[in-house]
């Protein structure tokens, strides 16, 4: 493992999500003085952990590890906007997550209710 890779990725993911190194702690069930040595490099997770904290920060293991994302992503200038909504949105990663293993017809029905709700009232 890279440890400054990994080290400087989760210091930069916790800034951005607003998160104090005890909030984090928290919310991976360890200290926050754990947390201050993952962001300094004096210790590495265990796997389990690691997966929590991506899972937590909505990133594949391999970029909290620093590691560039997959090429197919950064070949598709969409698909990378899609994912930057999804780590920067916390509603969208909710209405993500809600629609993983629905049918094409529930995401279909629920397109068409986004649409009616965004609509202009047609009584105005």
């Amino acid at each position: 493992m890279n440890l400054s890779a990994f080290s400087e990725t989760l210091s930069r993911l916790r800034r951005e999500r607003g998160l104090t190194q005890a909030e984090l702690g928290a919310r991976l069930g360890i200290s926050k003085s754990a947390v201050s040595m993952y962001e300094c490099g004096n210790r590495e997770p265990e796997l389990d952990l690691l997966r929590a904290m991506a899972d937590l920060f909505g990133v594949s293991e391999s970029v909290l590890l620093g590691r560039p994302e997959s090429d197919l992503v950064n070949a598709d200038p969409e698909l990378t906007e899609y994912l930057q909504q999804l780590r920067d949105r916390p509603e969208l990663r909710m209405l993500f997550s809600l629609t993983k293993n629905a049918t094409k017809q529930d995401v279909e029905a629920a397109v068409r209710i986004i649409e009616a709700l965004r609509a202009p009232d047609a009584d105005t």
